[in-house]
């Protein structure tokens, strides 16, 4: 029984060596004595795998097991720095890090704080503030933004934008408006945001059959999607579903 126990903390044994040997933060030796082998299978995943495989993929599966583990590290961090130098370009990563955790209200709040001064007709503010500001239903206040944007010209046209804007003519109620918008950003934006909300907008406003011819071309791009990646894609794809009645 002892060899067998023995041989059980193994893994653990071997993370933790690589721990050290590659400075990897400490609190990994906390999780692999806590966790034993289970400890030891989340850091083979997170950090050792990435290291042997490399590439962009393996980097994403090794940053969603951190923020899974530890998901306001991020947030700490930005705050952490934002009070050390208190720029604009570090309140900008406070509020992506808020927007990341979902609380739109401290997201906007650090956005208006952004737009202050000579900021104010800074693109990423723009969007950035319009945005959360969506996600808090506040749609008249979110256009505002959007329609300063596109006056700047190229930066207020990209297909992201657009997918705003059809937020916040949907919003507002001005459904022609939000078609367009929704047309137009669904097959230009990366991920499947843009289709799953076109799809929901499609289906509520009547056209069931655009809807569902939608979904279809949503779950034939999911299914091509790596399954350690899915996670980001998968609300987007329910969202388009449970719009026309499916699980």
């Amino acid at each position: 029984m002892p060899i067998a126990l023995l041989i059980g903390w193994i893994p653990s044994i071997i993370c933790a060596m690589h721990v050290v040997r590659t400075g990897q933060q400490m609190y990994w030796l906390w999780i692999l004595v806590i966790g034993g082998p289970l400890g030891a299978a989340l850091y083979f995943f997170a950090v050792m795998l990435p290291d042997l495989m490399g590439g962009r993929t393996a980097r994403n599966v090794s940053k969603a097991a951190r923020q899974a583990l530890d998901p306001e590290r991020d947030y700490r961090n930005a705050l952490r720095a934002l009070e050390d130098t208190p720029t604009v370009g570090n309140r900008i990563k406070v509020a992506q890090a808020a927007v990341a955790l979902g609380r739109w209200t401290d997201a906007e709040a650090q956005w208006a704080l952004c737009g202050d001064g000579n900021w104010g007709d800074d693109p990423v503010v723009l969007l950035g503030h319009a945005d959360s500001l969506l996600e808090l239903g506040q749609y008249g206040a979110a256009l505002k933004k959007l329609e300063k944007l596109k006056a700047l010209g190229s930066d207020g046209e990209t297909p992201r934008v657009a997918l705003a804007f059809a937020r916040a003519y949907e919003g507002l109620g001005r459904n022609d408006e939000a078609d367009t918008a929704y047309r137009f950003a669904a097959d230009r934006v990366p991920g499947l945001e843009a289709g799953g909300r076109n799809v929901a907008f499609m289906a509520k406003v009547g056209r069931r059959e655009d809807a569902e011819i939608g979904l279809a071309e949503i779950e034939r791009r999911f299914v091509k999607i790596s399954p350690a990646l899915r996670g980001e894609a998968r609300p987007w794809r329910d969202l388009a579903a449970k719009a026309l009645g499916r699980s």
